[in-house]
């Protein structure tokens, strides 16, 4: 009797521990394209192509190598649109011996799994996922040792484990942390590489013309569609980065820049969250530029510390703390989700521009995630669950496992410092420091009150004072209260007043 090997969209690895298990000549993989997983939030359909793209390369790249493979497309007749059914098809209709899958990324995943396992006769085996490089055990051992849970100190820990930049148990360079060496804003003199793209082949044009055609309605713009969607692409998108963005990765890794999206980042979530990269090989690549003298270390640490220290982190905190994490609210937001964040029209250029960016690529970097969309949906008290929806429906490089904890901790403070020792607010003169943003917009970002303030400088100041219960006691913010106690009462009572207004028009 045949093992039955289940891969999931995000599990497109030859070196997953499900496919080395048992005998590939003993083995059949399934793979599958449901209607269900495109559905369940209204994915970017930049997104859904991209990932039925790589499945059905990764498929007959299995088949090469000699795995008999079933692969459901999404418009098969007998497509049963999700996992859990056609899973119980195939185990009436098939003489298997068990089934072998690979921990899931998703929780919802993991609980449909559990399901079926109750309802099924063979033997089902969930095998730890062995591409990340800290397991699930091993980081719930490392939280529970730990008053608070800070990425610095995981990170540090990860860098001694793996002996990743360190010499005698003590960090390259002196210091384990290079972050304040990567706050620079972007010169106009600097000249930005070109962005890796790929030509869209006749499998992908194929998947294309499926999304337009079954996913009408969902959010994006499909074209230009220039994923990497095999393993040797997305290596050469990391080579490209490697050899020409890397050395000025960390100087600017903080900057933005108007109609530029991709700047000087790797662009591989996309493919190391599918599975196309492996994390080690990532970081193995950019320690040997080091070693090589072809990148700084500056810059160097600072991917290393995106992959070994913040995306394992991130993982950890995931697993610990579901299904109640997803629930949490301890700033009581209670606003829905503008209307803008799915059309982009607004009169705030920094939103504007990240907006347009997001539906035509299906991407932002980081800063603009967290200090510009991030920052505007704290600010004004937009509840989780719409932004929780929304950054996992509109990155194609979006997982719950990745999504949920930077929405949570990171970006709206709703779980009330598990992991950020602070909110991240700013006012317009952050926007301002780190791009060129504000020269574009009609706002002005050095007035905080009147019809042409900046609409982040009074949310900040009317954030500040609406928390007050919950942030005054907060260590990192005394320095802000002793600020916002300075301020005349005249002053915050006009940005009040500003704010409600701006508040009540916000739909």
């Amino acid at each position: 009797m045949q093992h039955l090997i289940v891969l999931f969209g995000d599990q497109l690895s030859f070196d997953l521990p499900s496919l080395s298990h048992v005998p590939k000549e003993s083995s059949l993989v399934f793979m599958c394209e449901v209607s269900q997983e495109a559905r369940y939030v209204p994915h970017h359909k930049k997104k859904i192509a991209f990932i039925f793209s790589a499945m059905r390369h990764f498929k007959d790249a299995l088949i090469q190598k000699g795995y008999q493979v079933l692969y459901r497309s999404i418009d098969d007749a007998d497509n049963q649109g999700s996992f859990y059914k056609e899973l119980c098809v195939l185990v009436q209709s098939h003489s298997f011996s068990s089934i072998i899958v690979t921990h899931p990324g998703e929780y919802r995943v993991l609980e449909m799994l559990q399901t079926l396992k109750k309802n099924i006769s063979i033997p089902l085996t969930i095998l730890e996922d062995t591409r990340f490089l800290c397991g699930l055990d091993e980081f719930n051992s490392f939280a529970a040792e730990k008053k608070q849970l800070r990425m610095e100190y995981f990170y540090r820990y990860m860098r001694k484990k793996h002996a990743i930049l360190v010499t005698n148990n003590q960090p390259e360079g002196g210091q384990w942390n290079f972050d304040a060496s990567n706050r620079q804003p972007l010169k106009d003199s600097v000249v930005i590489p070109h962005h890796t793209t790929f030509q869209a082949d006749a499998i992908s044009q194929e998947v294309i013309r499926l999304v337009n055609a079954l996913f009408p309605d969902h959010f994006g713009d499909i074209a230009p569609f220039y994923f990497a969607v095999t393993h040797e692409q997305a290596k050469e998108v990391l080579k490209v980065f490697i050899s020409e963005r890397l050395p000025l990765f960390g100087r600017y890794q903080d900057a933005m820049k108007q109609e530029e999206a991709w700047l000087f980042h790797s662009h591989i979530s996309f493919y190391l969250n599918c599975g196309l990269l492996n994390p080690k090989e990532c970081i193995d690549a950019a320690v040997n530029a080091y070693y090589s003298g072809s990148a700084p270390l500056s810059s160097v640490e600072g991917f290393v510390r995106q992959l070994l220290g913040w995306r394992e982190f991130i993982r950890g905190i995931y697993w610990l703390k579901m299904p109640n994490y997803q629930q949490l609210n301890a700033l009581s937001a209670t606003r829905p989700l503008p209307s803008f964040f799915w059309t982009g029209e607004t009169d705030m250029n920094c939103l504007k521009q990240a907006l347009q960016e997001t539906k035509t690529y299906a991407y932002n970097h980081h800063i603009q995630r967290l200090m510009i969309l991030g920052n505007f949906l704290l600010l004004t008290g937009i509840a989780p669950q719409y932004v929780q929806e929304w950054y996992l429906s509109v990155y194609a490089d979006a997982y719950e496992w990745v999504e949920l904890p930077n929405v949570m901790g990171m970006i709206l403070y709703a779980d009330n410092g598990l992991f950020a020792s602070k909110p991240y607010a700013a006012s317009g003169a952050y926007i301002h420091r780190m791009s060129n943003y504000c020269k574009s917009c009609r706002y002005n970002v050095k007035e905080h009150v009147g019809p042409t303030a900046c609409p982040f400088n009074y949310l900040y100041w009317n954030f500040i004072h609406s928390n007050t219960n919950v942030l005054s006691k907060n260590p990192r913010m005394r320095m802000i209260y002793n600020s916002l106690s300075r301020q005349s009462s005249d002053k915050t009572s006009a940005m009040i007043t500003q704010s409600t207004h701006f508040l009540d028009q916000l739909c």
